[in-house]
């Protein structure tokens, strides 16, 4: 899977996500890795509906 199968729509990739780092990646640098996208583009996709990085939680809030 690469950036271009990732949700679109941001709620779900929000959830996507957050899951994945929640139950496979230590961090978001990890995720973006496995995932061939920048972190620049996730952030970017989620601030648009609010939602912020927290490296000590290691989720979107």
């Amino acid at each position: 899977m690469n950036y271009k199968d990732l949700p679109k729509d941001p709620m779900i990739l929000l959830s996507f996500v957050n899951t994945k780092l929640r139950d496979d990646f230590p961090s978001l640098e990890a995720f973006c890795e496995n995932f061939n996208v920048k972190p620049e583009d996730i952030s970017s996709a989620l601030s648009k509906i609010d939602y912020e990085y927290d490296s000590s939680l290691n989720k979107f809030v």
